[in-house]
Order: structure tokens, then sequence, then C-alpha cells
């Protein structure tokens, strides 16, 4: 449902002072003094209005936010991480429509408008994180899209039955496909990723692949992906998630990846982590490939951290980035915002007449200010409804 508002005194992308009018859930108009007789009035107070801001990379499926703390038990290896939250899923009665509600909501609240999410599908839980997260895309589709990669978090060919499962979450409405480290956990870099490939020229989908690989090995993978992105005319629908690679001590090699990424328009997804190589943003800019962000995992069987914020993610992206002007801040917003929206091929995403409102308002004195003071969302607009307001959604939590 679309709604008619208007929105006095912002500062859109930190432009000038102006009004934004409303109508069917679309920005109608921008110009200060605007009128508008019988509609829905709210005062921006000065604040910067921004466009919804995208969680472009997490996972609904597995987070603990709501049920207490519980001590980190995943040991250091990534095969030690999914074990474990194997595991714990069945002990913690960790339900993915429950938990998945939980952390979109706290999105909301944050001012995003939109999420990519990963969601686990192996063949010891088959599709029930795929029916959870669906669900909840269900119930809160009014106030937040929510796009699901049906994603093979425990290995595709190494588990026999699981390239069904995938194929069968897409018949029923997964709206990507997942792979995931296709030499590391596979064994198998060339069946996985033609089954990928032939996967999503089947049902018309795109693709986003977890590439946790360093260095040589996680290039290798990365030029098998080009190779299949190029073979299969899949430009412009292709996302590598992590890229750890990209973040090599070799930068003439890493140079020559992302001049190909550049060439088949592959976007990337990075969650800033401190704890490994990443991409680095100023070269993907330079070059033109997409850079999208997104939280990961939020406090779940992986680690403890994340709350969803995006622009605390752009503050973080920054920050591992050592993005200190004004334009580099802004910069690392935008990945958290229009980056988003391009990777999730959002329509009518931005802040021009004609653009979806989906909107949030921020207290700041400038954009760069936004991002490195995070602080609570004074409004957050979805189709030109108001949704969330000074840090908290206005929906109801599970």
């Amino acid at each position: 449902m679309s709604h008619d508002l208007l929105i006095r005194n912002v500062c859109p992308w930190g432009a000038p002072k102006t009004d934004i009018l409303i109508r069917d859930g679309r920005i109608a108009s921008m110009s200060p003094g605007l009128a508008a007789d019988g509609i829905a009035t709210e005062d921006g107070g000065g604040a910067i209005a921004l466009p919804g801001l995208v969680e472009a990379h997490t996972h609904l499926d597995k987070s603990l936010w709501g049920m207490g703390w519980r001590p980190h038990q995943a040991g250091p290896r990534l095969i030690d991480k999914i074990e474990t939250e194997r595991r714990l899923k069945k002990e913690w009665d960790i339900d993915a429509h429950r938990q998945s509600a939980r952390q979109a909501v706290l999105s909301l609240s944050h001012g995003s408008t939109a999420i990519r999410s990963h969601v686990d599908i192996d063949t010891e839980i088959g599709l029930a994180g795929f029916e959870g997260v669906a669900a909840t895309r269900a119930d809160l589709g009014e106030v937040i899209d929510i796009e699901i990669v049906a994603f093979p978090q425990s290995g595709m060919m190494c588990r026999s039955g699981t390239l069904e499962l995938i194929e069968a979450a897409l018949a029923s409405g997964a709206d990507v496909v997942g792979g995931l480290d296709p030499c590391a956990i596979d064994g198998d870099p060339k069946g996985q990723l033609d089954a990928v490939f032939a996967l999503a020229e089947k049902h018309g989908k795109p693709i986003d692949v977890h590439l946790h690989e360093p260095d040589e090995l996680g290039a290798f993978s990365m030029e098998m992906i080009l190779e299949r992105t190029k073979a299969h005319g899949m430009q412009g629908n292709v996302t590598i998630s992590h890229a750890f690679c990209l973040g090599m001590a070799d930068r003439a090699r890493a140079h020559g990846l992302v001049e190909r990424l550049a060439e088949e328009r592959i976007a990337i997804a990075t969650v800033a982590t401190a704890s490994r190589p990443v991409p680095a943003a100023a070269e993907l800019r330079e070059a033109g490939v997409t850079l999208c962000a997104g939280s990961d995992g939020i406090r779940d069987t992986w680690g403890p951290y994340g709350n969803a914020d995006m622009l605390e993610r752009a503050m973080l992206l920054g920050l591992r980035n050592n993005f200190r002007t004004d334009p580099d801040v802004e910069h690392a917003l935008w990945c958290c915002s229009y980056g988003g929206a391009k990777v999730m091929g959002l329509p009518d995403y931005g802040l021009d007449e004609g653009c979806a409102a989906d909107l949030v308002l921020v207290e700041a004195e400038a954009v760069a200010h936004a991002v490195t003071a995070h602080p609570p969302r004074r409004l957050v607009i979805k189709r030109g409804r108001v949704v969330g307001r000074d840090g908290r959604a206005l929906v109801e939590v599970p």
C-alpha cells in the first residue's frame, strides 16, 4: 500500500533545505514552501534526508536477537563455525521465522528499507530456513523489501541432495542463487559453479557467491566465476560476497581481477571485516565496480557482534578503507544505499522526483557527520508511510 505525505524542511543528501511531497508512494515534488492541503505533514526540522538504507548482505535465519545473551562457542575455522551452527540450531531452537522477523524489524528501526538475506539450505534442515524467512518476507512486505538468496552454507556438491533443495527453493520463490567457496568447501569448483550458473539460467535468477577463499585460491575461484559470467551472458547479474582475495598482498594480481570484474559488471559485497583482508573500496570505485555492503551475521552463532545499523556499517567501511575526507565518507554511505540498491535491482531508488518514497531522516550537520555519528533515525518512511520514528520501528516484534 502506498501513501501521501508532505515532509517539510529537510536536506536531501545534505543539499539545501526543501520540502518533499509524496503522492502514491513516490516523490512527486521537491521544492521549498510546497502546499498540499489535506495531506499528512511531518516537519523534518532540518534533518538530512537519505534514501532508505540497504542491508545487502546478511543472514536473517541465523540471528539470536531477542533470545538473550549466548556465549560464543564456534572455533576459528570456517568449518568449525558451520558445524557449531548446525548443532546449535537444534539445541537453541533458532526458529527462522521468529528470528528473521526480529532482525528485519531491527534493521527497519535503523532506516533500512531493503534487505538481501542469504538463507541456509542443506540436507539436515531442508527448506525450513527458506520457509521461515519467506514467511517474514510476506508478513513485513508493506514495510521492508526482503530478497532471499538460496544459500548452500554446508556445501553444495559435497552434500548429496543439496542441489535439488536449492532448486526447490528457487521454484518456491527464492530470488537469488547462492554459492560458497567452490574450492575450500566443496573441493569441486567446476561442479559447483557449473551448477550455480545452470540454475540461474534455468530459473532466470541472479547469483551471489560467498568467496572467503584467500589469495591465489580465491583468485582461481574468482576467475572461474568471471569466465562463466561471460559465457552465460550474466553481466550485471552476479555478485561476489566478501572477495577476500582482492585484499591480497600481490596488488598487481588483485588489480587485474578488479579490471575483469569491471568488464563483466560483477558487483562485490563487503562487510568491512577487521579480521581479514578486504577489497579496496577506492580501487573498486575507480574501476567502476559496484560495491555494496552488509552486516553479515547479527549476534549469531558465528560471532557476538552486529546491530543491523547500516549507517554504522558505512562508518566501519570508511574506517577499514582509511576514508577521511567528506566525499570518501559519503562514498561509504553510497555503498550502503545506492550500491546495495543497484545490486538488488531496486526499481526507482533514490532522492529524485519520481523515485519510490523510501526515505530515512537523520539529524546531522552533513552526510559525513551522519555516518560518523550515526544518531537514532528521526523518521523511516516506506512508500510514503512512516514506519519508524525516533529510532524505533512502528511494527510489532515477535
